[in-house]
């Protein structure tokens, strides 16, 4: 999809929600500077995005702001983005023999939305049928959270999610669902508050009506402790 220069085109790019790529668009120098010289130039453009609004950064509330924020930016919030941080997910041999499909539901995602850079937050729910070996439950989370701390789409998000559990596990037969809530949405634009965006991914056998059926109404089970 090739854009103009026309402001307006970028504009509807984002409102609507369109994602170019199911890989994280990188460029080859993206990893050419270190983590402390990224901060030091993102806390200087923060900086005159404040100055340029008209705050006073004199002001100790916001003297500290800019730092804070390229920190969170480069650490944290796209974290993600730093292959180094990709979660080694150890997989084990599934000697008990479970043949039914596994599933770890309401995984907690905090993501940024590529468009407008504010928050997206959800659950994602992910299943697997075991095709012989096993991961730890921890690293689904892990997965998910990897993916989601960098600029993203939902779309996206959950195609990569599904992607990676399907190369660690050595199955296609990987499913996940997210609903999450876009800030780009409830908080700016139209502002509807009430609104959530649901994505999937189904592979291999949960291609099948009958085993997506199945994973979908696990999902629906109350857990309460």
């Amino acid at each position: 999809m090739k854009f103009g220069n026309n402001l307006e085109e970028f504009e509807s790019l984002g409102d609507d929600h369109i994602s170019t790529s199911s890989n994280t668009p990188m460029r080859n120098d993206a990893f050419k500077l270190s983590n402390e010289e990224k901060i030091d130039i993102i806390k200087d453009d923060v900086r005159h995005i404040m100055e340029t609004l008209g705050l006073d950064l004199t002001d100790d509330s916001l003297n500290g702001t800019p730092n804070r924020v390229a920190k969170m930016f480069v650490n944290e919030i796209f974290g993600g983005l730093n292959p180094d941080k990709k979660p080694s997910a150890s997989t084990f041999d599934n000697k008990y023999k479970y043949g039914e499909m596994l599933v770890e539901k309401n995984i907690t995602v905090y993501s940024t939305c590529e468009h407008h850079l504010l928050p997206i937050v959800g659950k994602a729910h992910i299943a697997y049928i075991s095709n012989g070996t096993v991961v730890g439950l921890s690293k689904m989370n892990r997965i998910v959270d990897y993916f989601a701390k960098r600029p993203q789409v939902q779309e996206r998000l959950t195609i990569q999610v599904v992607k990676e559990l399907q190369e660690v596990l050595n199955t296609q037969d990987v499913a996940c669902v997210i609903d999450a809530k876009h800030l780009c949405v409830n908080s700016r634009g139209i502002r509807d508050i009430e609104s959530s965006t649901v994505t999937s991914e189904f592979g291999g056998k949960f291609k099948d009506k009958a085993v997506r059926r199945e994973f979908l109404d696990y999902i629906k089970l109350d857990t309460k402790f």
